[in-house]
Protein backbone atom coordinates (compact mmCIF):
# COMPACT_ATOMS: atom_id res chain seq x y z
CA UNK A 1 0.00 0.00 0.00
CA UNK A 2 0.85 3.28 -1.10
CA UNK A 3 2.43 5.27 2.17
CA UNK A 4 0.28 8.51 2.94
CA UNK A 5 -0.58 11.24 4.92
CA UNK A 6 -3.98 12.64 5.05
CA UNK A 7 -4.28 16.18 6.50
CA UNK A 8 -8.17 17.73 7.72
CA UNK A 9 -7.13 21.18 8.21
CA UNK A 10 -10.44 22.66 10.44
CA UNK A 11 -10.68 26.02 11.97
CA UNK A 12 -10.42 25.21 15.58
CA UNK A 13 -8.25 21.48 15.48
CA UNK A 14 -5.17 20.11 12.65
CA UNK A 15 -5.78 16.35 12.01
CA UNK A 16 -3.06 14.56 10.39
CA UNK A 17 -3.37 10.63 9.80
CA UNK A 18 -1.19 8.13 8.36
CA UNK A 19 -2.25 5.05 6.52
CA UNK A 20 -0.06 2.55 9.01
CA UNK A 21 -2.97 3.43 11.71
CA UNK A 22 -0.97 6.68 13.70
CA UNK A 23 -3.00 10.07 13.89
CA UNK A 24 -2.15 13.38 15.28
CA UNK A 25 -4.60 16.07 16.60
CA UNK A 26 -3.60 19.36 17.66
CA UNK A 27 -5.49 22.41 18.37
CA UNK A 28 -4.85 25.46 16.04
CA UNK A 29 -7.22 28.48 16.17
CA UNK A 30 -6.81 29.10 12.61
CA UNK A 31 -9.14 31.69 12.66
CA UNK A 32 -6.92 33.86 14.90
CA UNK A 33 -3.70 32.82 13.67
CA UNK A 34 -4.14 32.32 9.67
CA UNK A 35 -0.47 33.74 9.06
CA UNK A 36 0.77 30.92 11.38
CA UNK A 37 -0.46 28.01 9.57
CA UNK A 38 2.04 26.83 7.42
CA UNK A 39 4.32 26.68 10.76
CA UNK A 40 1.85 25.19 12.70
CA UNK A 41 1.06 22.16 9.66
CA UNK A 42 5.16 21.73 9.78
CA UNK A 43 5.04 21.01 13.50
CA UNK A 44 2.08 18.53 12.73
CA UNK A 45 4.09 16.53 10.48
CA UNK A 46 7.59 16.37 12.15
CA UNK A 47 8.38 13.06 13.22
CA UNK A 48 5.49 11.46 11.98
CA UNK A 49 5.94 8.52 10.45
CA UNK A 50 7.49 8.52 6.43
CA UNK A 51 5.17 9.16 3.68
CA UNK A 52 5.19 9.33 -0.16
CA UNK A 53 2.21 11.95 -0.51
CA UNK A 54 0.04 14.13 1.13
CA UNK A 55 -4.02 14.05 0.82
CA UNK A 56 -5.86 16.87 1.81
CA UNK A 57 -9.34 18.12 2.99
CA UNK A 58 -10.59 20.86 4.87
CA UNK A 59 -13.22 23.25 7.12
CA UNK A 60 -11.24 25.83 7.94
CA UNK A 61 -11.80 27.82 4.65
CA UNK A 62 -15.08 29.07 6.76
CA UNK A 63 -12.72 31.10 9.50
CA UNK A 64 -13.74 34.29 9.14
CA UNK A 65 -10.32 35.91 9.13
CA UNK A 66 -11.07 35.12 5.17
CA UNK A 67 -13.12 37.22 3.14
CA UNK A 68 -15.23 34.56 1.94
CA UNK A 69 -14.56 30.68 1.75
CA UNK A 70 -12.75 30.78 -1.84
CA UNK A 71 -10.03 32.81 -0.29
CA UNK A 72 -9.64 30.35 2.35
CA UNK A 73 -9.26 27.36 0.46
CA UNK A 74 -6.71 29.34 -1.57
CA UNK A 75 -5.08 30.43 1.63
CA UNK A 76 -5.14 26.78 3.00
CA UNK A 77 -3.95 25.66 -0.14
CA UNK A 78 -0.61 27.68 -0.18
CA UNK A 79 0.49 26.77 2.86
CA UNK A 80 0.08 23.34 2.61
CA UNK A 81 2.42 23.64 -0.73
CA UNK A 82 4.87 25.29 1.65
CA UNK A 83 4.95 22.72 3.90
CA UNK A 84 5.18 19.58 1.18
CA UNK A 85 7.60 21.14 -0.82
CA UNK A 86 8.47 18.72 -3.72
CA UNK A 87 5.76 15.99 -2.06
CA UNK A 88 2.51 15.19 -4.20
CA UNK A 89 -0.26 16.86 -3.11
CA UNK A 90 -4.01 14.98 -3.10
CA UNK A 91 -6.82 17.07 -2.39
CA UNK A 92 -10.54 15.69 -1.78
CA UNK A 93 -13.04 17.43 -3.96
CA UNK A 94 -16.96 16.97 -4.72
CA UNK A 95 -18.25 14.63 -6.32
CA UNK A 96 -15.59 12.25 -4.66
CA UNK A 97 -12.47 12.39 -6.23
CA UNK A 98 -9.46 13.94 -5.98
CA UNK A 99 -7.53 17.00 -7.75
CA UNK A 100 -4.46 18.89 -8.00
CA UNK A 101 -3.34 21.89 -5.57
CA UNK A 102 -3.52 24.11 -8.74
CA UNK A 103 -6.65 22.71 -9.93
CA UNK A 104 -8.17 22.85 -5.96
CA UNK A 105 -6.85 27.07 -6.58
CA UNK A 106 -9.21 27.42 -9.25
CA UNK A 107 -12.37 25.37 -7.93
CA UNK A 108 -12.27 26.15 -4.33
CA UNK A 109 -16.06 25.12 -4.75
CA UNK A 110 -15.27 21.86 -5.37
CA UNK A 111 -12.55 21.72 -2.14
CA UNK A 112 -14.60 23.55 0.43
CA UNK A 113 -16.11 21.35 3.70
CA UNK A 114 -16.03 18.31 1.68
CA UNK A 115 -14.73 16.34 4.47
CA UNK A 116 -17.54 14.19 5.65
CA UNK A 117 -17.94 12.79 2.23
CA UNK A 118 -14.63 11.17 2.08
CA UNK A 119 -15.09 9.74 5.31
CA UNK A 120 -19.24 8.75 4.23
CA UNK A 121 -17.28 7.30 1.14
CA UNK A 122 -14.67 4.90 2.91
CA UNK A 123 -16.88 3.84 6.00
CA UNK A 124 -19.27 3.01 3.67
CA UNK A 125 -17.54 -0.21 3.13
CA UNK A 126 -18.30 -1.50 6.66
CA UNK A 127 -21.84 -1.78 5.28
CA UNK A 128 -21.87 -2.69 1.74
CA UNK A 129 -25.50 -3.66 1.93
CA UNK A 130 -28.77 -2.14 2.61
CA UNK A 131 -28.94 1.46 4.93
CA UNK A 132 -26.87 2.28 7.65
CA UNK A 133 -25.91 6.13 9.05
CA UNK A 134 -22.55 7.56 9.37
CA UNK A 135 -22.66 9.89 12.77
CA UNK A 136 -19.35 11.55 13.26
CA UNK A 137 -19.58 13.35 16.19
CA UNK A 138 -16.40 16.17 16.89
CA UNK A 139 -15.16 18.91 18.71
CA UNK A 140 -17.27 21.65 17.04
CA UNK A 141 -20.18 19.50 14.53
CA UNK A 142 -22.13 16.53 14.18
CA UNK A 143 -22.34 14.87 10.66
CA UNK A 144 -25.48 12.16 9.88
CA UNK A 145 -24.82 10.70 6.66
CA UNK A 146 -27.33 8.48 5.16
CA UNK A 147 -25.70 6.03 3.23
CA UNK A 148 -27.35 3.16 1.17
CA UNK A 149 -25.51 -0.14 -0.32
CA UNK A 150 -22.11 0.98 1.76
CA UNK A 151 -22.52 4.91 -0.93
CA UNK A 152 -23.43 8.25 0.71
CA UNK A 153 -27.29 9.30 -0.21
CA UNK A 154 -26.92 13.23 1.01
CA UNK A 155 -30.05 15.73 0.44
CA UNK A 156 -27.23 18.22 1.23
CA UNK A 157 -23.78 18.96 -0.56
CA UNK A 158 -22.99 22.20 0.84
CA UNK A 159 -22.83 23.40 4.44
CA UNK A 160 -25.93 25.54 3.43
CA UNK A 161 -27.53 22.63 1.99
CA UNK A 162 -27.00 20.07 5.05
CA UNK A 163 -27.43 22.48 7.56
CA UNK A 164 -30.96 22.59 5.90
CA UNK A 165 -31.45 19.17 5.45
CA UNK A 166 -30.53 18.13 9.16
CA UNK A 167 -27.46 16.30 7.99
CA UNK A 168 -25.24 18.77 9.65
CA UNK A 169 -25.55 19.80 13.13
CA UNK A 170 -23.44 22.80 14.51
CA UNK A 171 -22.63 21.02 17.87
CA UNK A 172 -20.38 18.97 19.42
CA UNK A 173 -18.23 17.79 22.56
CA UNK A 174 -15.45 20.57 23.32
CA UNK A 175 -16.36 24.00 21.57
CA UNK A 176 -20.19 24.13 21.14
CA UNK A 177 -20.70 27.24 23.57
CA UNK A 178 -23.19 26.95 26.75
CA UNK A 179 -25.20 30.28 26.09
CA UNK A 180 -25.96 28.64 22.58
CA UNK A 181 -28.15 26.23 24.37
CA UNK A 182 -32.00 27.66 24.64
CA UNK A 183 -33.00 27.64 28.28
CA UNK A 184 -35.16 29.14 30.83
CA UNK A 185 -32.65 29.06 33.12
CA UNK A 186 -30.78 32.19 34.02
CA UNK A 187 -27.66 31.94 32.40
CA UNK A 188 -25.00 34.50 31.11
CA UNK A 189 -25.00 35.07 27.70
CA UNK A 190 -21.68 35.29 27.18
CA UNK A 191 -18.80 32.92 25.53
CA UNK A 192 -17.78 31.64 29.38
CA UNK A 193 -18.19 28.32 29.15
CA UNK A 194 -18.09 25.07 26.57
CA UNK A 195 -19.40 21.73 25.98
CA UNK A 196 -15.58 20.08 27.20
CA UNK A 197 -16.40 22.11 30.40
CA UNK A 198 -19.63 19.78 31.03
CA UNK A 199 -18.13 16.86 30.05
CA UNK A 200 -14.78 17.33 32.14
CA UNK A 201 -17.10 17.43 35.14
CA UNK A 202 -19.31 14.32 34.21
CA UNK A 203 -15.88 12.20 33.26
CA UNK A 204 -16.80 12.23 29.51
CA UNK A 205 -13.69 13.52 28.71
CA UNK A 206 -10.28 13.32 30.58
CA UNK A 207 -8.23 16.36 31.81
CA UNK A 208 -5.46 17.80 30.00
CA UNK A 209 -3.21 20.20 32.04
CA UNK A 210 -1.70 21.01 28.33
CA UNK A 211 -5.01 22.01 26.58
CA UNK A 212 -6.12 25.82 26.40
CA UNK A 213 -8.05 25.48 24.03
CA UNK A 214 -11.09 26.86 26.42
CA UNK A 215 -13.33 29.55 26.72
CA UNK A 216 -10.86 31.27 29.08
CA UNK A 217 -7.51 29.83 27.68
CA UNK A 218 -7.08 27.95 30.94
CA UNK A 219 -6.63 24.39 31.34
CA UNK A 220 -9.00 21.47 30.11
CA UNK A 221 -9.18 20.56 33.64
CA UNK A 222 -12.02 19.80 36.14
CA UNK A 223 -10.96 22.97 38.59
CA UNK A 224 -10.82 25.55 35.58
CA UNK A 225 -14.21 23.91 34.07
CA UNK A 226 -15.98 24.44 37.61
CA UNK A 227 -14.74 27.78 37.54
CA UNK A 228 -16.01 28.54 33.68
CA UNK A 229 -19.28 26.87 34.32
CA UNK A 230 -19.43 28.97 37.90
CA UNK A 231 -19.43 32.31 35.48
CA UNK A 232 -22.56 30.99 33.23
CA UNK A 233 -24.26 31.04 36.04
CA UNK A 234 -22.95 35.18 36.90
CA UNK A 235 -20.90 33.75 40.04
CA UNK A 236 -17.41 32.69 39.86
CA UNK A 237 -15.09 29.55 41.36
CA UNK A 238 -15.26 30.64 44.93
CA UNK A 239 -18.73 31.94 45.38
CA UNK A 240 -20.49 29.04 43.07
CA UNK A 241 -20.63 25.42 44.66
CA UNK A 242 -18.90 22.41 42.48
CA UNK A 243 -22.71 20.80 42.94
CA UNK A 244 -24.13 23.95 40.85
CA UNK A 245 -21.90 23.56 38.32
CA UNK A 246 -21.83 20.24 38.29
CA UNK A 247 -25.68 20.06 37.82
CA UNK A 248 -25.71 22.44 35.03
CA UNK A 249 -23.02 20.28 33.17
CA UNK A 250 -26.02 17.37 33.59
CA UNK A 251 -28.30 19.89 31.71
CA UNK A 252 -25.29 20.40 29.04
CA UNK A 253 -25.64 17.07 28.45
CA UNK A 254 -29.06 16.36 28.69
CA UNK A 255 -29.65 19.07 26.08
CA UNK A 256 -27.44 18.09 23.45
CA UNK A 257 -28.71 14.86 24.51
CA UNK A 258 -32.00 15.68 23.08
CA UNK A 259 -30.85 17.40 20.05
CA UNK A 260 -28.81 14.56 19.06
CA UNK A 261 -31.85 12.50 19.61
CA UNK A 262 -33.95 14.68 17.43
CA UNK A 263 -31.29 14.67 14.56
CA UNK A 264 -31.36 11.27 14.47
CA UNK A 265 -35.02 10.68 14.64
CA UNK A 266 -34.83 13.20 11.57
CA UNK A 267 -32.90 11.35 9.66
CA UNK A 268 -34.24 7.88 10.49
CA UNK A 269 -37.41 9.24 9.08
CA UNK A 270 -36.50 11.07 5.86
CA UNK A 271 -34.24 8.44 5.03
CA UNK A 272 -35.09 4.83 6.42
CA UNK A 273 -38.97 5.09 6.88
CA UNK A 274 -39.39 2.29 5.33
CA UNK A 275 -36.73 -0.12 5.40
CA UNK A 276 -35.72 -3.03 8.04
CA UNK A 277 -34.86 -1.79 11.73
CA UNK A 278 -32.49 -1.63 13.28
CA UNK A 279 -30.39 0.47 10.73
CA UNK A 280 -26.27 0.23 11.76
CA UNK A 281 -24.98 3.51 12.94
CA UNK A 282 -21.09 3.86 11.85
CA UNK A 283 -19.25 6.50 14.54
CA UNK A 284 -16.57 8.65 14.64
CA UNK A 285 -15.27 11.58 16.54
CA UNK A 286 -14.42 12.37 19.93
CA UNK A 287 -18.30 11.90 20.56
CA UNK A 288 -18.28 8.76 20.63
CA UNK A 289 -19.55 8.07 24.20
CA UNK A 290 -22.68 10.97 23.24
CA UNK A 291 -23.62 8.86 20.15
CA UNK A 292 -23.95 5.39 22.40
CA UNK A 293 -26.28 7.43 25.10
CA UNK A 294 -28.36 8.38 22.08
CA UNK A 295 -28.60 5.21 20.02
CA UNK A 296 -29.65 3.00 22.96
CA UNK A 297 -33.37 5.04 22.50
CA UNK A 298 -33.21 4.48 18.87
CA UNK A 299 -33.47 1.93 16.37
CA UNK A 300 -29.62 1.88 15.36
CA UNK A 301 -27.34 -0.54 15.50
CA UNK A 302 -23.79 1.26 16.80
CA UNK A 303 -20.68 0.08 14.77
CA UNK A 304 -17.75 1.45 16.23
CA UNK A 305 -14.98 2.65 14.15
CA UNK A 306 -12.64 2.96 16.93
CA UNK A 307 -12.69 -1.01 17.17
CA UNK A 308 -12.52 -1.23 13.25
CA UNK A 309 -9.17 1.37 13.62
CA UNK A 310 -7.31 2.58 16.11
CA UNK A 311 -9.38 5.29 18.77
CA UNK A 312 -6.96 8.08 17.11
CA UNK A 313 -7.69 7.45 13.54
CA UNK A 314 -11.62 7.28 14.28
CA UNK A 315 -11.35 10.50 15.94
CA UNK A 316 -9.26 11.72 13.31
CA UNK A 317 -12.01 10.02 10.74
CA UNK A 318 -11.66 12.32 7.87
CA UNK A 319 -7.90 12.91 7.82
CA UNK A 320 -7.88 8.81 7.93
CA UNK A 321 -10.36 8.29 5.65
CA UNK A 322 -8.51 10.26 2.97
CA UNK A 323 -5.57 8.78 3.43
CA UNK A 324 -6.60 5.23 2.70
CA UNK A 325 -8.93 6.63 -0.28
CA UNK A 326 -5.70 8.24 -2.50
CA UNK A 327 -3.49 5.35 -1.19
CA UNK A 328 -6.25 3.16 -3.31
CA UNK A 329 -5.54 5.31 -6.51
Amino acid sequence: MKRILGLDIGGANLKAAHTAGTARIVPFPLWKKPSELSAALGRLVDGIAAYDALALTMTGELCDCYANRWEGVRAIAHSVAEVAHETPVLVWASPGEFISLADARHEPWRVASMNWLALALFVGRFAPAGPALLLDIGSTTTDLVPLSNGKPQPKGWTDYERLAAGELLYMGVRRTPVCAFPSNRPLAAEFFATTLDAYLLLDQLPENENDVATADGRPATKHWAHVRLARMLGGDGQIVLKEETLQLARWIHEQQHERLRQGLRQALENNFADQPRPVPALLAGSGVFLARQCLAELDLAPVALERLWSPEASEAGCAYAVAMLAAEL
